[in-house]
């Protein structure tokens, strides 16, 4: 209802992070509930997750029926990643943003990252159930060359620890 006495705006930034009940924020839902009704709206960037918890895994989309939903987005590049987790309940994330990403925290990053470069986040946190392995560490320095904190929050050790150890044996 705010945005809507927005019509007039130009240019948005939207950085959310909401829990939902029914259906995690999507292409769809940012069209009808935003886009719709900002007809002057000439630059759009966002990063918006949603959590939801899972009552019914049927009808738990999948990241290409998130990104399906922004097929009429076509001036903008979207990423979407969708996560669903089993600890300590049942309850999915879905993250989707724009690119090249504006924003200078980048968080809840799962092992489903798609990479690319990030070079305005500062600030990057780390979540999952499943353990993060020296690969994925790689691609996240890779990803954020300008990252000054970190933060981790998983619930297991790493499998493979091959890279400590070689870097403890010279």
């Amino acid at each position: 209802p705010l945005l809507y006495r927005m019509s007039n705006l130009e240019k948005l930034g939207l950085d959310l992070m909401v829990s939902v009940i029914e259906t995690f924020i999507d292409g769809k839902n940012l069209k009808n509930n935003i886009l719709n009704h900002m007809s002057q709206l000439k630059e759009f960037s966002f990063d918006i997750c949603s959590d939801m918890l899972i009552n019914n895994e049927m009808n738990s989309p999948s990241k290409e029926d998130i990104q399906q939903t922004f097929n009429d987005f076509q001036y903008i590049k979207i990423i979407s990643c969708v996560d669903y987790f089993q600890e300590p309940y049942k309850y999915g994330l879905c993250h989707i943003y724009s690119y090249p990403f504006l924003m200078k925290r980048y968080e809840y990053i799962t092992n489903n990252f798609p990479g690319g470069l990030y070079p305005y986040v500062r600030f990057v946190s780390l979540y999952d159930e499943y353990p993060f392995e020296h690969e994925f560490f790689i691609r996240i320095a890779e990803s954020f060359p300008f990252m000054e904190k970190l933060s981790i929050d998983n619930r297991y050790a790493q499998n493979q620890k091959e890279s400590y150890k070689l870097m403890n044996d010279k």
